[in-house]
C-alpha cells in the first residue's frame, strides 16, 4: 500500500538512502514479461538450450529486473515530484529464476533543473540491486524533477505545477 508524503526539493538530503525488502523472481514473472514484451529469446524461455550455455539456466530479462526493482522503490507517492528518467542503466550480472533481489536507493546529487531553475530541482538517486548473495546485478541513476517550496509559497497550494 502506498502512502502520500509531500517532499519538496529543499527536503532532500544527499547521502540519504533507503532499502527495500526482498523479492524473489519467479518463472511466472519471466513468462509474463516475455508475453508483455515479445522477448521470447532462448536465454529466458528455453531450459534445454540454456543448459548448453555457460550460464547454464534460464535468466530473467534485464528489463524485467529493471521494472521490478524500480517498482520496489515506489512505496511513497510524492505529489511534488515525478520521474524524469533513468541514466547509466547497467545489467551487471544475470538474475535467475528463484533469485531474490533487494534494492538500495541513495540520493547522490541535487541541482537546479536547467529549464526552470526558479521552480524546479533535479534529484539523482543511485539505485543498486543485489541478489541474495549480495552481488550487484543492476545499477542505474533514477532522475526526479521536484517542485521547489518557494513555488507553493508564491502561488498557493497548487504551486506552479511540475508540468507546463
Amino acid at each position: 500500500m502506498s502512502t502520500i508524503s509531500e517532499k519538496f526539493f529543499e527536503d532532500y538530503v544527499v547521502g540519504t538512502s533507503r532499502q527495500s525488502t526482498g523479492r524473489t523472481i519467479t518463472e511466472a514473472d519471466i513468462v509474463l514479461h516475455a508475453g508483455q514484451t515479445g522477448d521470447f529469446f532462448p536465454h529466458h524461455m528455453d531450459r534445454e538450450w540454456c543448459a548448453t550455455q555457460s550460464f547454464g539456466r534460464r535468466m530473467a530479462h534485464g528489463t524485467l529486473v529493471l521494472s521490478v526493482s524500480v517498482g520496489m522503490t515506489a512505496g511513497t507517492i510524492n505529489p511534488r515530484a515525478m520521474s524524469y528518467g533513468y541514466d547509466r542503466i547497467r545489467f551487471v550480472r544475470p538474475v535467475f529464476i528463484d533469485d531474490t533481489i533487494t534494492v538500495t536507493a541513495e540520493i547522490t546529487a541535487m541541482s537546479d533543473h536547467p529549464r526552470s531553475p526558479e521552480r524546479l530541482g533535479r534529484v539523482d538517486e543511485l539505485v543498486t540491486v543485489a541478489n541474495q548473495d549480495g552481488e550487484v546485478v543492476l545499477s542505474l541513476v533514477h532522475l526526479y524533477v521536484v517542485e521547489k517550496r518557494n513555488v507553493v509559497e508564491a502561488h498557493g497550494s497548487q504551486g506552479g505545477g511540475l508540468i507546463g
